[in-house]
């Protein structure tokens, strides 16, 4: 009898090694988390220079990934931007100086392919704790007074890099470059000249109008576990 329950015991280790394995190596759907960083305007007051003026951006991110090479990410941040023409080579007619500064509301969502397929490490899949990635898609972004509410929609475009600090934590940094479908983001005053089509000059489509930057730092804890047999 006890040689008996000494095979049975045998058997059941054997048997839920390889799970307990499969376990320590789950995948998931899905990382929330949050953001913080700086934010930057380029406009009429700035066309060039990068990391001008650099205000704070903070918010919530949420990523579902449909496989270690592609994901959607969602974003809600809210970002300060400001700026003037004092040391910029744009001059508005009077040589008047104008600076601004506001708060902005981004809700987006965007497209992200990583270089290297993005994961825990090991395993047949070959996954990388480390990548760097490129992502595209649209938002929305608005602007409450103290002039007038605007609200536009934004492309944002950008790169990054990830890695996966632990078993179910993602650190990573990324820029992006938001480009807004209005010339209003940097009126903030209802003095006249202002940034708003200062020379009078109309304009259509993407043409002067306003962009906005975030470089920020994430951090992600992945949820939903893709649930699969152990022989996988």
């Amino acid at each position: 009898m006890f040689r008996v329950l000494k095979y049975l015991f045998l058997v059941g280790v054997l048997m839920a090694l390889p799970c307990r394995l499969c376990a320590q190596d789950l995948e998931y759907k899905m990382e929330v988390g949050g953001a913080l960083g700086g934010s930057f305007y380029l406009g009429d007051a700035n066309y060039t220079a990068l990391f001008q003026d650099m205000s704070l951006v903070g918010g919530a991110v949420a990523r579902y990934n449909f496989n270690p090479r592609m994901a959607v990410k969602g974003n809600l941040a809210v970002a300060g931007i400001s700026g003037s023409n004092k040391d910029s080579e744009y001059h508005i007619p009077g040589d008047t100086q104008i600076d601004f500064s506001r708060t902005i509301y981004d809700l987006g969502a965007q497209f992200e392919y990583n270089f290297f397929p993005y994961g825990g490490g090991g395993g047949y899949k070959r996954l990388h704790r480390f990548t760097p990635y490129v992502f595209m898609g649209m938002g929305f972004t608005f602007a409450p007074k103290p002039v007038d509410n605007v609200f536009t929609v934004n492309f944002p475009i950008g790169a990054g890099v990830k890695y996966k600090i632990g078993n179910r934590l993602n650190l990573g940094c990324e820029l992006s470059f938001r480009f807004s479908m209005s010339d209003k983001l940097d009126v903030s005053s209802a003095t006249t000249p202002t940034l708003d089509d200062p020379l009078g000059i109309k304009s259509s489509g993407m043409k002067n109008k306003d962009t906005y930057s975030f470089f920020a730092l994430f951090l992600t804890y992945d949820i939903m576990p893709k649930y699969r047999k152990c022989n996988n």
